[in-house]
């Protein structure tokens, strides 16, 4: 009889604890119901909820729309802001910034890449481990930079890549503690590097 409670209690824990990860998309209504729009300096782009065992986030991504036409629209910076409600308010976890840089030919877009990013328990360890890509495009209509930033523990591991014709000014640089993430999550962004390289066509290289 104990075995079969034990077991039964370990069944239900397993079934609890797999309820508490999720993550989905939120609507403008959504924003709108959650008083988002104050925790980025811009227009919110996308933003997504999730939940894990350390609570539920509210994730908001911002790009500043700078130049808006029927065509297409622009912009020179971006921010992704993620939050905790805490006692009815918010209290920042992380937050990433970047803009335009000065160079030839000039950058001309930034935006986040939503179709890479993603807010997945990617090791299984309780916790989502959100990623954030991004990229920009310079005046010729070419990719130049690309940023994939994996979140893990509420600390950034940045691949910063430079597309270019040319060998000397390519480049695919790993932060030095990016080897210190669990396998699993390494093995997921290589997969997500190797599928951004056949599905844009970029080198994602070094040379």
């Amino acid at each position: 009889m104990k075995k079969y409670i034990l077991i039964l209690l370990s069944f239900s824990s397993s079934f609890i604890f797999s309820q508490k990860i999720e993550s989905h998309k939120l609507t403008k209504q959504e924003i709108a119901q959650r008083e988002l729009e104050n925790l980025t300096d811009f227009p919110i782009y996308r933003a997504f909820e999730f939940s894990d065992k350390g609570g539920v986030y509210e994730l908001v991504l911002g790009e500043n729309q700078k130049t808006i036409s029927k065509k297409d629209t622009l912009n020179t910076k971006i921010q992704a802001v993620c939050v905790t409600n805490d006692h009815g308010g918010f209290l920042e976890k992380w937050r990433i910034n970047d803009l335009l840089e000065d160079t030839l030919p000039k950058e001309k877009n930034i935006w986040f890449w939503t179709k890479y990013c993603s807010t997945k328990d990617i090791d299984g360890d309780g916790y989502i481990e959100p990623v954030i890509v991004y990229g920009t495009r310079n005046e010729d209509g070419y990719i130049r930079r690309v940023k994939i930033i994996t979140v893990y523990k509420n600390k950034k591991y940045v691949i910063r890549a430079v597309e270019c014709d040319f060998d000397n000014c390519r480049s695919f640089e790993k932060d030095q503690s990016w080897n210190t993430l669990p396998q699993k999550i390494k093995t997921y962004i290589n997969q997500l590097t190797e599928k951004m390289r056949k599905e844009q066509n970029v080198l994602l290289k070094n040379g």
